[in-house]
């Protein structure tokens, strides 16, 4: 059963309001200030909540601000309830990120449609999609269902790229986002003496290009096609719509492309700090983090220039040669020309921590 949290002080419109949810199905925890609510909010996890914005001991935009900074409560759908004269009140709610609004006195109709609208939308928000093309088109489309997302482009660009083809270049300004539909790819910067330094690598399901386009900035990177690959281009216009048409759809669409960009940073920096045997051994394990399929056996191997390993690790490529070949002395991997087969995955973790 679905479950909503009521906070208002006032008794007689706390009660009434309890009712008509519990006659529509709804199980309804009910709190007469702000302080009580929020530990019932954490205490009960509900499916939606509605409060009041004046109220005594604490109010709602306390209660929006406590619950909006909690993780297991950050998420849930947070309507105002705001008297006729406070549109300024909730103006300032939605800024603070409330999902809606309820303007008292309200009705029956009124009270369930606005639930059921901000029930449909966050079920949209955690709902899991496939990582391809087909995944992009349903969340449009239950995005457009609705009513947020008009005039969306219906096409999606896919090109196919060469391997060794250039996707974006550093200093081009962004028109659009790019997703991987198939292959793999690389982002990479170059220094002024022409180095290259790998800052990221993409397979089947990623997007790359994204925080460029979020900061409306030139790319600060350049991207390759790793192997012969399909990228889908989601245009511009397309991409802000997504983000800036409700807080539903934006949260969703920033969960899809994040795809672990503190983990992404995290190994950098293991990358950028550690001696260049632990460097190497961290390369190769994020390499098989990330294109390693579940079907799989245990063994993973992969084709992979020493010149693109080396930009990795951050180092000449004749250090990463000389390393590799300690590694296979010490039955860690296995080495047939660019194919390079992890055979103790084990133990290069255990060497770079």
């Amino acid at each position: 059963m679905t479950k909503v949290l009521l906070i208002e002080d006032n008794m007689e419109m706390r009660e009434n309001t309890a009712e008509i949810l519990e006659l529509s199905d709804y199980e309804v925890i009910t709190a007469a200030n702000g302080k009580e609510g929020i530990e019932k909010a954490k205490k009960e996890l509900p499916h939606l909540i509605i409060c009041d914005i004046m109220m005594p001991e604490l109010d709602g935009y306390g209660v929006l601000r406590v619950l909006g900074k909690l993780p297991e409560t950050a998420g849930i759908p947070f309507i105002f309830l705001t008297a006729k004269s406070e549109k300024e009140d909730f103006r300032k709610g939605m800024s603070m990120g409330a999902d809606d609004y309820l303007t008292k006195p309200f009705d029956d109709v009124e009270l369930l449609d606005i639930i059921e609208l901000r029930l449909r939308k966050n079920q949209i928000a955690r709902k899991e999609y496939s990582n391809d093309v087909d995944g992009i088109a349903d969340f449009m489309n239950d995005a457009k269902a609705l009513n947020e997302l008009s005039h969306l482009s219906a096409d999606r660009t896919i090109r196919k790229f060469k391997k060794k083809e250039i996707i974006f270049y550093e200093g081009n300004l962004p028109h659009g986002l790019f997703f991987v539909n198939s292959g793999k790819a690389k982002t990479y910067k170059t220094n002024d003496d022409g180095k290259e330094y790998i800052t990221g690598l993409f397979k089947e399901g990623d997007f790359i290009g994204y925080i460029d386009l979020l900061q409306n900035s030139n790319y600060t990177e350049s991207a390759m096609a790793m192997e012969d690959s399909e990228i889908c281009l989601i245009p511009k216009q397309d991409f802000y719509k997504l983000l800036n048409s409700n807080r539903d759809v934006s949260i969703r669409f920033i969960k899809m492309i994040s795809n672990n960009l503190v983990e992404m940073e995290e190994r950098i920096l293991k990358l950028a700090y550690n001696s260049v045997r632990k460097r190497v051994a961290e390369a190769l394990v994020m390499l098989e983090d990330k294109f390693k399929e579940k079907n799989e056996g245990e063994e993973f191997n992969m084709n992979i220039p020493r010149e693109d390993l080396a930009n990795i690790v951050g180092t000449a490529p004749e250090s990463v040669i000389r390393t590799l070949s300690d590694f296979k002395d010490e039955k860690l991997i296995e080495i047939k020309g660019s194919n390079i087969k992890i055979t103790n995955s084990a133990g290069l973790r255990k060497m770079r921590n």
